[in-house]
């Protein structure tokens, strides 16, 4: 007997109000979807598509841009403006904040997003995603950079795309994580994984360990063991992972568990961490507790933290539950004083901390 696909439209008929604001929102997110098709068009031509390859040009960060960065950011720019849907957005590859021109009607939300996440692995054929979170705007005014600053719990949606051997659009309308694939024959994205959820346990962590010289003690803590394995403290063997797109790490997590960390390091004391916090950890936080995991700072909740700049940057630790609060406790006692040095028996040499059994 034949089945109906729950396709992106009927998905969020079902799961978004009847009322305008609904019908608006439904409406900005298959926007964002198509920018997303766009996109992955692109993507998937690889060198064909003469995409790859490094421009002269740096973004507001000082990164040095890739040619996909500047053509995806363009692509979500052109798809999202026209709709009357959205009054400004903010991106990782603008300045400032983008306001919809005044010859064009303007909605009342505000789309922050990351248009090529992983831009690096791009000449390598790796895996690389889009990022977005969407806020209702407070004002019925034009939109300022002071309208995007404002804290994670207040997004309305957030999601992103991975662009892998499918593409897939992940993302939760405050009710569940849900993933979608595109269906390149049909051009839909049709419901293929409903209510993920993180495992609360997990074998797995994924961090940059060529940074471990930078690291605070309570994340050299938590790595320490780790990698010490069953002969170690926590008396289990531990997978260590790392994709360098943080949407390739965060999907691997909502898929099959385990824990990402992007800490705060000493390279830039001033600098309270590496990703940015509007469209990379906000979204990623609220797509990985809608499913049941964790997000955090390691000393407060990510979606709690209080913007002061469109491109703060902030720690990122998340996943699954009891790793995370493992962290953020390591983080209490080294604040408190609590930890001690130790002799490792593992590795013979001088550790930071005396750890307590799991």
């Amino acid at each position: 007997m034949f089945k109906a696909k729950t396709t992106l439209s009927k998905f969020l008929i079902e799961q978004l109000d009847g009322n305008a604001d609904s019908k608006n929102l439904s409406a900005l997110l298959v926007d964002i979807a198509a920018a997303i098709k766009a996109i992955s068009a692109v993507v998937s031509r690889g060198a064909l598509g003469d995409h790859l390859g490094t421009l002269e040009t740096e973004n507001v960060q000082g990164e040095q841009q890739k040619k996909l960065d500047v053509i995806t950011n363009e692509i979500m720019l052109r798809q999202c403006e026209w709709g009357g849907l959205l009054a400004g957005m903010v991106s990782e590859e603008l300045e400032d904040a983008f306001v919809v021109p005044r010859d064009r009607p303007r909605g009342a939300y505000l789309l922050s997003f990351d248009p090529l996440d992983g831009s690096s692995n791009i000449d390598v054929n790796a895996a690389v995603g889009t990022i977005f979170s969407i806020l209702h705007q407070r004002e019925a005014t034009t939109p300022t950079t002071a309208s995007f600053l404002r804290p994670g719990r207040e997004q309305v949606a957030a999601g992103y795309a991975i662009y892998g051997p499918s593409t897939m659009l992940v993302m939760t309308v405050g009710r569940g994580t849900h993933g979608f694939t595109l269906d390149r024959e049909t051009g839909n994205f049709v419901l293929t994984h409903p209510d993920l959820m993180v495992p609360a346990d997990t074998g797995e962590f994924a961090i940059n360990v060529s940074n471990e010289r930078f690291w605070e003690p309570p994340v050299m803590r938590y790595v320490t063991e780790c990698k010490a394995g069953c002969s170690g403290v926590r008396e289990r063997d531990f997978n260590m992972r790392w994709i360098a797109a943080m949407v390739a790490d965060v999907h691997r997590i909502l898929m099959r568990g385990g824990v990402y960390l992007y800490p705060r390091d000493n390279r830039q004391p001033l600098r309270a961490g590496r990703l940015r916090l509007l469209y990379e950890a906000a979204p990623m936080a609220m797509l990985i507790e809608q499913a049941g995991g964790l997000a955090s700072t390691g000393r407060q909740r990510l979606s709690d933290v209080e913007p002061e700049d469109i491109h703060q940057r902030c720690s990122v630790i998340l996943g699954s539950r009891s790793e995370v609060e493992r962290i953020e406790r390591y983080h209490r006692e080294h604040d408190s004083g609590a930890d001690r040095p130790y002799i490792s028996p593992l590795f013979n040499e001088r550790s930071l901390y005396r750890p307590e059994p799991a």
